[in-house]
């Protein structure tokens, strides 16, 4: 069983940043492919971006590529995403996730999420 608790959203305004944190319980933390994802109000939870267990490669939805970096420390079992050049469109809920599969993009891959961080961007 993994736990994962994300911090660090917030309100900031459109061309800002923010940095996301999600720490995860367990020993095992290195062995899972580390998933970001959103809800919008109104809308479907959609993927964001992952980091993956093995080889450490990244990849990222259209939407964000060029905008948001994932990176992850295994020795304090947190994953990180740093959002830039924030747009009114990235509010949303932000989830982490976590999946025993390597370059999943689906929801439904991803075992173990956490609770979700708000985060608002105003125009």
């Amino acid at each position: 069983q993994v736990q994962m608790v994300e911090s660090g959203g917030g309100l900031v305004q459109a061309g800002g940043s923010l940095r996301l944190s999600c720490v995860a319980s367990g020993r095992t933390f290195s062995s899972y492919t580390m998933g970001w994802f959103r809800q919008a109000p109104g809308k479907e939870r959609e993927f964001v971006g992952r980091f993956s267990r093995s080889g450490g490669s990244t990849y990222y939805a259209d939407s964000v590529k060029g905008r948001f970096t994932i990176s992850r420390d295994n020795a304090k079992n947190t994953v990180y995403l740093q959002m830039n050049s924030l747009k009114p469109e990235d509010t949303a809920v932000y989830y982490c996730a976590a999946s025993t599969s390597t370059y999943s993009t689906i929801e439904r891959a991803y075992d173990y999420w956490g609770q979700g961080t708000q985060v608002t961007v105003s125009s």
